[in-house]
């Protein structure tokens, strides 16, 4: 069976290869999971002092969690489940002791949008296009944390902008906005251009970077302190229209809305 989450080592850099190709690299729990291990030691898994994350391909870097997952969903608690298991991988993924650079191709949408947001880098080619088109989709919306995060990344005006029009921004614009910090032409380039940079910072002092790192992570994550949003968690993911929404993502049909 082919395994849906790659990881290497070498010469200090890690590299997980997010591996669903036919499916767009769209996540399973397990592969957050794996995804949470690795990132939440790296010593024990290689030793790597810099993780690059990507996806198999050039299709996506990772387009979402996998939609049939949410089908045995039936009351707030299971919504609410979600939304914390997805926040700990998150929150995991911020707080590596490593420095973190996703390395993206196509599509990074809804989790995979957060997954790598929550890297330190990001690299991507002009094919990427970035974010969260729950609005068109599922009918569902994302966790507070999350909401803070990218409002820390983007601003508010960009945040509501991206998730009102459910529209995919291009490669261009998200390296205007401060999304990604460099493009490249391909998948090829992307891959030399992250191990290069992957390199350098392997290099420098690691106790500064993670020292940067956790002071950085603890600035934004005091401004979402105390901000609660279950309630708002509940009345998305237990509406109908959240069923009707996956059930028609599922059936490659139009959604039907009813604001219930």
């Amino acid at each position: 069976m082919t395994e849906d989450i790659l990881y290497s080592v070498a010469d200090g850099i890690g590299t997980i290869t997010l591996n669903r190709p036919q499916a767009r690299n769209a996540m399973t729990f397990a592969m957050y999971e794996r995804l949470a291990e690795i990132c939440g030691d790296p010593q024990a898994h290689g030793g790597a002092r810099v993780l690059i994350v990507t996806g198999a391909g050039d299709k996506a870097f990772a387009a979402g969690t996998d939609i049939a997952q949410f089908r045995s969903f039936e009351t707030g608690e299971d919504a609410l489940a979600y939304e914390n298991r997805i926040e700990r991988v998150i929150t995991t993924i911020e707080r590596c002791p490593v420095p973190t650079i996703a390395a993206i191709s196509g599509a990074v949408t809804g989790g995979g949008a957060a997954i790598a947001c929550a890297c330190d880098l990001r690299v991507a080619t002009r094919s990427a296009r970035f974010g969260f088109p729950i609005a068109r989709t599922l009918g569902n919306c994302l966790s507070m944390v999350n909401y803070a995060r990218m409002v820390n990344l983007l601003g508010p005006a960009r945040v509501k902008d991206i998730v009102f029009t459910a529209r995919l921004v291009e490669a261009e614009e998200g390296l205007g906005m401060g999304l990604y910090n460099e493009l490249v032409e391909d998948h090829a380039a992307l891959m030399a251009r992250v191990t290069e940079l992957a390199v350098t910072i392997g290099g420098h002092a690691p106790l500064t970077l993670r020292a940067t790192k956790e002071a950085l992570r603890r600035l934004a994550a005091a401004a979402a302190e105390g901000v609660e949003g279950d309630d708002l968690v509940e009345m998305c993911y237990t509406s109908a229209d959240f069923r009707e929404g996956m059930e028609a993502f599922l059936a490659k049909r139009p959604p039907q809305w009813q604001g219930r």
